[in-house]
């Protein structure tokens, strides 16, 4: 099979811009160019390129989706590394996770100073939001002891 670019980001539904880039940055192998300096691709690059798009799906890193291709050209090695690519992923999808909880508690600390229908002057959250930005000037301002 020999396609053109187009056809390759319809069938793995991913930007032509997208799949310049992984080319680039050496996730893609490069293409076959026909008479007319085309691109072709053919079937490893349809699977390859759906590989990189679920990792990306999954919040990969391009630099932790080359160490899985890398691994994955070399099917002989143990699996190891691969484990503990997946371990470190996981333990930042948990530090993400904790950080967004507490940027949720943060908001909902927010959002109860201000219940009900009062003129925006008044209003608690904005009044919240002023004095965290005024405690934090204040505190870049304090003397160096």
């Amino acid at each position: 099979m020999e396609i053109r670019i187009g056809e390759l980001a319809k069938r793995t539904r991913c930007e032509i811009v997208t799949i310049r880039y992984y080319e680039k940055e050496g996730l893609l192998p490069k293409p076959a160019r026909s008479g007319g300096n085309f691109r072709l691709y053919g079937d490893a690059h349809v699977e390859r390129l759906q590989f990189i798009r679920h990792c990306r799906s999954l919040d990969m890193t391009l630099g932790e989706i080359q160490a899985l291709l890398d691994l994955r050209d070399n099917p002989n090695q143990d699996c190891g590394e691969v484990n503990a690519l997946l371990d470190g992923h996981i333990q930042q999808v948990e530090a993400r996770v904790e950080a967004l909880l507490q940027l949720k508690k943060h908001l909902a600390i927010l959002r109860e100073r201000c219940s009900g229908a009062r003129q925006v002057e008044a209003c608690g959250i904005l009044q919240g939001l002023a004095d965290c930005c005024s405690q934090a000037v204040s505190a870049s301002n304090a003397p160096v002891a």
